[in-house]
């Protein structure tokens, strides 16, 4: 035992041999990793392509997308490997994915990044409403699509000159005009949604939502009588923690009756 590690270490000691070793040990390594980088160029990869045409703003979903395998030098720039981050987003406002085209991160966006994406939200039959708004008035910003409002009048009862005064003359009004209202978007005042990039600051300028054409034509009444000082309110709810949200609906019938006294609304 002692006479082999004796051999061993002149062995090593000899300045030929390790370099020999040396030489062997760095081609070696060298093989390996120019195989795999070799493999690594050449193996194909499964990715995900479009199965038909895709459409501008078109949600995409499984039935629109399938998969085959590509050499990685296919994959040079944003190409999309994963399906998941393509499942239920939607094509770019400015893109048609052709079909058998690969995924890329520019032409698939989140709905919220589209520039007409509330249109894609209310129901139909109902009318888009925007609410112009502050960060005051959003309680420092905390509105966010998806939450439920409701709408308050403010209004000074100033009597027509034709009727008497009475106890009630110039007194503010302030009431539930309509309950239940879900904001389908919060936008800074160029129409930019303002939640979506967290690391830029974007100050509410309005917030959108659906409500009826008759409750539409009732709002858009209240916003114009400034000669009774009216101001729309905004406040929002905890409706949208609940499993099934109220509908929406008119509050006081009061109020609407008072509205509609006091303005016309011409037929087209």
């Amino acid at each position: 035992m002692g006479n082999l590690s004796t051999s061993l270490k002149k062995f090593m000691q000899n300045k030929n041999t390790v370099t020999v070793v040396g030489v062997i040990a760095a081609i070696v390594v060298l093989y390996f990793a120019y195989t795999m980088r070799i493999n690594s160029q050449i193996n194909p990869v499964s990715v995900p392509y479009a199965a038909e045409q895709i459409n501008p703003g078109t949600q995409i979903t499984e039935s629109m997308i399938s998969t085959r395998n590509v050499p990685p030098s296919m994959l040079e720039g944003d190409v999309i490997q994963n399906i998941g981050e393509i499942v239920d987003k939607y094509s770019a406002a400015d893109s048609v994915i052709p079909k058998g085209s690969l995924f890329y991160k520019r032409a698939v966006v989140e709905k919220e990044q589209l520039p007409a994406n509330i249109i894609l939200d209310y129901p139909k039959g109902y009318v888009l409403y925007n609410l112009s708004v502050s960060t005051a008035s959003t309680y420092g910003n905390s509105v966010y699509p998806g939450n439920y409002i409701d709408i308050y009048l403010k209004a000074v009862n100033k009597l027509d000159n034709n009727q008497k005064l009475d106890a009630d003359a110039d007194k503010i009004m302030l009431g539930k005009l309509i309950s239940n209202i879900e904001v389908l978007a919060v936008k800074d005042a160029n129409g930019q949604p303002v939640f979506q990039n967290l690391d830029e600051v974007r100050v509410p300028a309005m917030v959108v939502f659906a409500v009826p054409e008759e409750t539409f034509v009732l709002l858009k009444k209240a916003e114009f009588m400034r000669t009774y000082d009216t101001n729309l309110i905004l406040v929002p709810t905890n409706e949208s923690l609940k499993d099934e949200p109220a509908d929406q609906e008119i509050s006081s019938e009061q109020l609407k009756d008072w509205i509609n006294q006091h303005t016309v609304w011409t037929e087209s």
